[in-house]
């Protein structure tokens, strides 16, 4: 290996979240998955490919908890494409664009949104953006799967719902996205009492991938935090077990009337309650669920990306190109809603990324 092509390699390693064991995956499709599956078509080839794919990403080298996934994919997109043989390198998110920037990869499996630091690595490296296509929804509880982000507030506050400003304006300062700082609970609609109440915000992390995406989605890509966010970060016991930053997160809540928070469901305690959102102002407001996460409605969805290297002017290798045409399709999205903690996405979404091969 050359020395360029280990230190791309390190580089992308240091955007790499810790390890994780994932929780067992779910075995019944929700009915608003099995839904946006049967809207699907089945996958024909336009074309019969030979040679190698190699895919690289999401995944763990101590416990590959995609390799079902995986495995189901290969073998249902090789009875249809018996040319293709397709190496399973899903080592980690960290390592899939980095691969793809050096050439040693050709599709790059994402368990998360692309990272600034892998982004930027990949244009300085070929001197243009990688192509991206939507491939599954995020979860709305299932660890290790991107859960949903969910904003809670103290069972006591009497807000009903926010908006995709209202969020921006209590956790961030610019306002890029059309907002404006909210700074009390009055300036989020609240009379009374309430009204000259400071909101506290509480998270992750403002560096690590829940805090990216929230900067990214709610912030219009700024990371000029309010200046009161409380961050928390994993606290691991001498015994082995773990005080989730996500649980800590809604606990603080629980004592802080005016606060709110972003955490998951999977963590919510009898304390706080989460908050229907909105796109705009006027609504309609939603909870996450199986069904607005699929329509993404809801507005701090979660996206898996597969990324390919696609020179300007240039089209999709034609391996790469069937492949992902295979994942966008019925029995490429009913895997993923069978034997993962994903979601399928819409077809409408489906139906956009397989123009676009």
């Amino acid at each position: 290996m050359s020395l360029k092509r280990a230190a791309m390699l390190a580089l992308a390693a240091l955007a790499a979240p810790a390890v994780a064991v994932a929780a067992d995956a779910p075995q019944k499709v929700d009915p608003a998955a099995a839904r946006a599956i049967a809207a699907m078509p089945d996958y024909q080839p336009r074309a019969q490919v030979s040679g190698v794919i190699r895919l690289w990403g999401h995944g763990s080298p101590k416990r590959d908890f995609m390799g079902d996934l995986i495995s189901r994919w290969i073998a249902e997109f090789r009875a249809k494409q018996p040319g293709i043989r397709i190496e399973n390198r899903m080592y980690g998110t960290a390592s899939a664009i980095g691969a793809l920037a050096l050439g040693d990869g050709d599709i790059a499996l994402l368990g998360e949104e692309i990272s600034p630091v892998n982004d930027q690595l990949f244009r300085r490296a070929k001197g243009y953006a990688p192509t991206k296509f939507d491939v599954a929804t995020g979860s709305v509880d299932v660890n290790y799967f991107d859960y949903a982000h969910m904003i809670f507030v103290n069972k006591a506050n009497p807000i009903q719902h926010l908006s995709f400003h209202q969020i921006e304006g209590m956790f961030g300062t610019e306002a890029k996205c059309g907002g404006r700082p909210i700074r009390n609970w009055g300036q989020a609609g609240l009379k009374g009492a309430w009204s000259g109440r400071t909101v506290t915000p509480y998270g992750w992390r403002t560096d690590v991938d829940f805090g990216l995406f929230l900067a990214e989605r709610a912030m219009c890509g700024t990371h000029r935090w309010n200046p009161a966010m409380r961050e928390f970060v994993h606290i691991k016991y001498p015994d082995g077990t773990q005080y989730d930053h996500g649980a800590q997160i809604l606990d603080a809540l629980a004592r802080d009337p005016a606060g709110i928070a972003v955490s998951n469901v999977r963590y919510a305690n009898a304390g706080v309650r989460a908050v229907p959102l909105g796109w705009t102002d006027r609504g309609p407001f939603v909870d996450a669920t199986p069904a607005t996460l699929i329509a993404q409605t809801y507005p701090l969805v979660r996206i898996i990306p597969a990324y390919v290297d696609k020179a300007p002017g240039r089209p999709v290798s034609p391996a790469a190109a069937e492949f992902l045409r295979y994942i966008l399709s019925r029995q490429g999205q009913a895997a993923i809603a069978e034997i993962s903690g994903y979601l399928p996405i819409s077809p409408k979404v489906a139906a956009k990324e397989r123009s676009g091969l």
